[in-house]
Protein backbone atom coordinates (compact mmCIF):
# COMPACT_ATOMS: atom_id res chain seq x y z
CA UNK A 1 0.00 0.00 0.00
CA UNK A 2 0.91 3.57 -0.99
CA UNK A 3 0.03 5.98 1.63
CA UNK A 4 -0.43 9.64 0.98
CA UNK A 5 -2.24 11.96 4.17
CA UNK A 6 -5.56 10.82 4.28
CA UNK A 7 -5.71 8.37 1.33
CA UNK A 8 -3.86 5.29 -0.13
CA UNK A 9 -3.43 3.58 -3.21
CA UNK A 10 -3.90 -0.17 -2.73
CA UNK A 11 -5.17 -3.30 -4.65
CA UNK A 12 -8.73 -3.71 -5.42
CA UNK A 13 -11.19 -6.14 -4.32
CA UNK A 14 -13.76 -8.02 -6.16
CA UNK A 15 -16.45 -6.80 -4.47
CA UNK A 16 -15.21 -3.26 -5.15
CA UNK A 17 -16.02 -3.39 -9.05
CA UNK A 18 -19.51 -2.71 -8.89
CA UNK A 19 -18.43 0.86 -6.85
CA UNK A 20 -15.76 1.99 -9.78
CA UNK A 21 -18.87 2.53 -12.47
CA UNK A 22 -19.74 5.45 -10.13
CA UNK A 23 -16.41 7.00 -10.11
CA UNK A 24 -15.90 6.54 -13.69
CA UNK A 25 -19.50 8.28 -14.43
CA UNK A 26 -18.00 11.32 -11.75
CA UNK A 27 -14.98 11.78 -13.58
CA UNK A 28 -16.00 11.95 -17.00
CA UNK A 29 -18.06 15.01 -16.29
CA UNK A 30 -14.70 16.72 -15.48
CA UNK A 31 -13.20 15.80 -18.87
CA UNK A 32 -16.64 16.74 -20.36
CA UNK A 33 -15.91 20.20 -19.57
CA UNK A 34 -12.88 21.00 -21.31
CA UNK A 35 -14.44 19.79 -24.90
CA UNK A 36 -12.66 16.44 -24.82
CA UNK A 37 -15.97 14.18 -25.19
CA UNK A 38 -19.17 15.35 -26.16
CA UNK A 39 -20.63 11.71 -26.12
CA UNK A 40 -22.99 10.24 -22.83
CA UNK A 41 -20.91 8.64 -20.26
CA UNK A 42 -19.71 5.20 -20.06
CA UNK A 43 -17.75 2.65 -17.75
CA UNK A 44 -16.01 -0.24 -18.62
CA UNK A 45 -17.49 -3.60 -18.64
CA UNK A 46 -17.42 -5.85 -15.91
CA UNK A 47 -15.22 -8.45 -17.94
CA UNK A 48 -12.57 -5.62 -18.41
CA UNK A 49 -12.43 -4.94 -14.65
CA UNK A 50 -12.12 -8.76 -13.38
CA UNK A 51 -9.28 -9.33 -16.47
CA UNK A 52 -7.84 -6.29 -14.74
CA UNK A 53 -8.23 -7.72 -10.73
CA UNK A 54 -7.56 -11.20 -12.04
CA UNK A 55 -3.60 -10.05 -13.72
CA UNK A 56 -3.45 -7.75 -10.65
CA UNK A 57 -3.56 -4.51 -12.45
CA UNK A 58 -6.60 -2.62 -10.70
CA UNK A 59 -5.84 -0.33 -8.27
CA UNK A 60 -7.90 2.19 -6.14
CA UNK A 61 -7.31 5.23 -4.21
CA UNK A 62 -9.49 4.86 -1.25
CA UNK A 63 -10.11 7.66 1.88
CA UNK A 64 -9.57 6.94 5.54
CA UNK A 65 -12.67 4.95 5.68
CA UNK A 66 -11.18 2.46 3.20
CA UNK A 67 -14.39 3.85 0.34
CA UNK A 68 -12.87 3.64 -2.90
CA UNK A 69 -12.66 7.39 -4.56
CA UNK A 70 -10.21 6.80 -7.63
CA UNK A 71 -9.04 4.02 -10.07
CA UNK A 72 -7.18 2.66 -12.60
CA UNK A 73 -7.55 -0.58 -14.20
CA UNK A 74 -5.46 -1.59 -16.33
CA UNK A 75 -4.59 -5.39 -18.52
CA UNK A 76 -1.78 -7.09 -20.34
CA UNK A 77 -1.68 -6.38 -24.00
CA UNK A 78 1.41 -7.50 -26.46
CA UNK A 79 3.91 -7.32 -23.36
CA UNK A 80 3.01 -4.13 -22.37
CA UNK A 81 0.46 -3.30 -19.52
CA UNK A 82 -2.28 -1.10 -20.78
CA UNK A 83 -4.38 1.95 -19.27
CA UNK A 84 -8.05 1.12 -20.05
CA UNK A 85 -9.15 3.31 -17.08
CA UNK A 86 -8.10 5.96 -15.02
CA UNK A 87 -10.72 7.91 -12.93
CA UNK A 88 -10.69 10.10 -9.65
CA UNK A 89 -13.98 11.98 -8.69
CA UNK A 90 -14.23 15.21 -9.19
CA UNK A 91 -13.77 16.30 -5.52
CA UNK A 92 -10.63 14.58 -5.05
CA UNK A 93 -9.26 15.41 -7.92
CA UNK A 94 -5.50 17.75 -8.64
CA UNK A 95 -4.14 16.55 -4.82
CA UNK A 96 -2.10 14.15 -6.87
CA UNK A 97 -4.27 10.54 -6.71
CA UNK A 98 -4.17 10.51 -10.62
CA UNK A 99 -0.42 10.48 -10.18
CA UNK A 100 0.08 7.81 -7.45
CA UNK A 101 -2.17 5.40 -9.60
CA UNK A 102 -0.39 5.84 -12.40
CA UNK A 103 3.11 5.21 -10.72
CA UNK A 104 1.15 2.15 -8.77
CA UNK A 105 0.49 0.75 -12.30
CA UNK A 106 3.79 1.56 -13.72
CA UNK A 107 5.39 -0.33 -10.52
CA UNK A 108 3.37 -3.07 -11.47
CA UNK A 109 4.33 -3.35 -15.26
CA UNK A 110 8.19 -3.44 -14.43
CA UNK A 111 7.27 -6.13 -11.49
CA UNK A 112 5.16 -7.97 -13.88
CA UNK A 113 7.76 -7.80 -16.23
CA UNK A 114 5.96 -6.11 -19.01
CA UNK A 115 8.33 -4.44 -22.20
CA UNK A 116 6.31 -1.04 -20.78
CA UNK A 117 2.59 0.71 -20.22
CA UNK A 118 0.80 2.10 -23.16
CA UNK A 119 -2.67 4.70 -23.16
CA UNK A 120 -4.88 6.29 -25.37
CA UNK A 121 -5.93 9.67 -24.17
CA UNK A 122 -6.91 13.16 -25.28
CA UNK A 123 -4.01 15.26 -26.74
CA UNK A 124 -5.03 18.92 -25.13
CA UNK A 125 -6.68 18.31 -22.27
CA UNK A 126 -3.69 19.56 -19.28
CA UNK A 127 -4.90 16.19 -17.33
CA UNK A 128 -4.74 13.83 -20.43
CA UNK A 129 -1.69 14.13 -22.48
CA UNK A 130 0.32 16.39 -20.85
CA UNK A 131 0.44 14.93 -17.66
CA UNK A 132 0.86 11.66 -19.16
CA UNK A 133 3.85 13.43 -20.25
CA UNK A 134 5.30 14.51 -16.99
CA UNK A 135 5.39 10.75 -15.93
CA UNK A 136 7.65 10.05 -19.20
CA UNK A 137 5.09 8.87 -21.83
CA UNK A 138 5.77 9.71 -25.61
CA UNK A 139 2.84 10.31 -27.88
CA UNK A 140 3.31 7.18 -30.83
CA UNK A 141 2.95 8.39 -34.71
CA UNK A 142 1.19 5.43 -36.94
CA UNK A 143 4.23 3.79 -37.63
CA UNK A 144 5.53 3.20 -33.61
CA UNK A 145 2.30 1.92 -32.48
CA UNK A 146 1.99 -1.81 -31.67
CA UNK A 147 -0.80 -3.48 -34.02
CA UNK A 148 -3.22 -3.65 -30.66
CA UNK A 149 -2.56 -0.03 -29.59
CA UNK A 150 -3.50 1.22 -33.26
CA UNK A 151 -6.46 -1.54 -32.73
CA UNK A 152 -7.75 0.39 -29.33
CA UNK A 153 -7.47 3.80 -30.87
CA UNK A 154 -9.76 3.09 -34.16
CA UNK A 155 -12.16 1.27 -31.73
CA UNK A 156 -12.30 4.69 -29.80
CA UNK A 157 -12.77 6.76 -33.10
CA UNK A 158 -14.81 4.74 -34.84
CA UNK A 159 -17.12 4.86 -31.36
CA UNK A 160 -17.38 9.08 -31.94
CA UNK A 161 -13.78 9.79 -30.14
CA UNK A 162 -12.24 13.11 -32.03
CA UNK A 163 -9.66 12.11 -34.03
CA UNK A 164 -7.85 15.39 -34.01
CA UNK A 165 -7.56 14.93 -30.11
CA UNK A 166 -6.95 11.11 -29.44
CA UNK A 167 -3.49 9.88 -29.63
CA UNK A 168 -1.83 6.94 -28.14
CA UNK A 169 0.93 7.25 -25.55
CA UNK A 170 3.72 4.84 -24.36
CA UNK A 171 6.24 4.44 -21.12
CA UNK A 172 9.10 2.03 -22.89
CA UNK A 173 11.20 0.13 -20.03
Amino acid sequence: MIGSGVWTIRSAKADELPLLAAIEIDAFWALHETGAVAYEPTSLPLDVLEQSLAEGLLFVAVDDEDQPFGFLASVMRDGSVHIAEVDVVRRRQKQGVGRRLMEAAIAAARTQGAAGVTLTTDRHVAFNAPFYASLGFQILNDGERPAALTQILESELAHGADPARRVAMALRF
